[in-house]
C-alpha cells in the first residue's frame, strides 16, 4: 500500500504551477463541500435514518481511507469534514433539498471549471484522470499544506 507521503508527493509533481496551486485552494474545499451538499439532499426515509446520513456515511469512508494512511491528516480532514457537514445542514434547513442542490451543482461546476483552468496553466492532465483516488488526495494535499503553515507537524 502507498504511503500518504507516496500520494502527496506524486500529487505535488502534477502541481508546481503557483496559478494552479492557489485555484486549487479556491477550489478544492468547495468541490469537496458540494458533493457532501448532493449526498445530503438524497432523500431517506425518517424511519430509516437522518437526512444527510449518505453525506455522513461517505464522510465516514473518506475518513477511514485517511486514517489507513494518516492518522494526522485523517484527524484534521475529520474536523473538516464536520464542519462542512455542520454548514451543510444548517443550509439544508434553511433552502431545502431541491435548492440545496442547485446551490451544490453550481458550485461543482464552476470549481471544476476552476481546476481545468489551472491544470490548463500547469501544462498537465488532472491527477484523477490517471487514478481515481486522487480525488481523495486533493484535499489531504491542501490540508497538509494547511497543518504546515499552522506549524502542526511537517509530513503526513
Amino acid at each position: 500500500m502507498r504511503t500518504m507521503q507516496d500520494w502527496l508527493d506524486s500529487y505535488s509533481s502534477d502541481h508546481r504551477n503557483p496559478t494552479n496551486q492557489r485555484l486549487h485552494w479556491l477550489c478544492v474545499p468547495p468541490i469537496v463541500w458540494s458533493v457532501i451538499a448532493l449526498l445530503w439532499a438524497i432523500p431517506i426515509p425518517a424511519s430509516l435514518a437522518r437526512q444527510g446520513s449518505w453525506a455522513v456515511l461517505v464522510m465516514v469512508l473518506a475518513f477511514y481511507w485517511y486514517w489507513q494512511r494518516s492518522r494526522r491528516l485523517a484527524t484534521a480532514l475529520l474536523i473538516a469534514f464536520a464542519v462542512l457537514g455542520l454548514i451543510t445542514h444548517v443550509l439544508y434547513e434553511r433552502l431545502g433539498a431541491e435548492h440545496l442542490c442547485y446551490l451544490a451543482v453550481i458550485v461543482f461546476v464552476i470549481a471544476w471549471i476552476g481546476q481545468f483552468v489551472g491544470h490548463h496553466y500547469e501544462g498537465r492532465r488532472p491527477s484523477f484522470l490517471t487514478d481515481l483516488s486522487y480525488l481523495l488526495i486533493g484535499p489531504a494535499w491542501l490540508m497538509e499544506k494547511l497543518l504546515r503553515k499552522l506549524g502542526l507537524g511537517a509530513s503526513a
